[in-house]
């Protein structure tokens, strides 16, 4: 997956051709830009048939091959269910296994916090993000 982050267009590509192949996305707001020759932007929502949103964004550098920021959040009913992003928080240590990821859950959303190992700046992570709403909507 690494590839993707190549450049705007592959990373454009891939992420095009995943949100197709999922029969849980119902529609999408996704655009990617960049705002230099070697910086790209990707924001938007992915909407799902569960009536699950996702909100997106990501800075990414496509001379190091790597998401520089990222921020996702996910909602439902008009409720912030979880939201991820790589806020370092060194002074709390069980988030040191996957510093600086986590995700943020309730109760008291805002501080509570679990690490996130499956997120990256080296790979996209829409995959997962896709794949975490999909679980989380066959448990509930």
């Amino acid at each position: 997956m690494a590839s993707a982050l190549v450049s705007y267009t592959q990373y454009t590509h891939f992420i095009f051709a995943l949100l197709t192949a999922r029969p849980s996305v119902a529609n999408h707001t996704l655009a990617v830009y960049t705002t230099s020759q070697t910086v790209g932007i990707m924001r938007g929502e992915v909407n799902f048939h569960s009536g699950h949103t996702l909100r997106v964004f990501e800075q990414i550098d496509f001379v190091a091959h790597r998401i520089r920021y990222y921020s996702y959040e996910v909602i439902y009913q008009g409720e912030k269910l979880w939201w991820h992003d790589p806020m370092p928080h060194p002074h709390i240590p069980e988030l040191q296994s996957s510093h600086p990821h986590h995700k943020h859950v309730p109760p008291d959303i805002k501080h509570h916090r679990i690490p996130a190992p499956d997120l990256s700046f080296e790979e996209p992570n829409l995959p997962f993000l896709i794949a975490e709403i999909e679980t989380s909507v066959e448990v509930s």
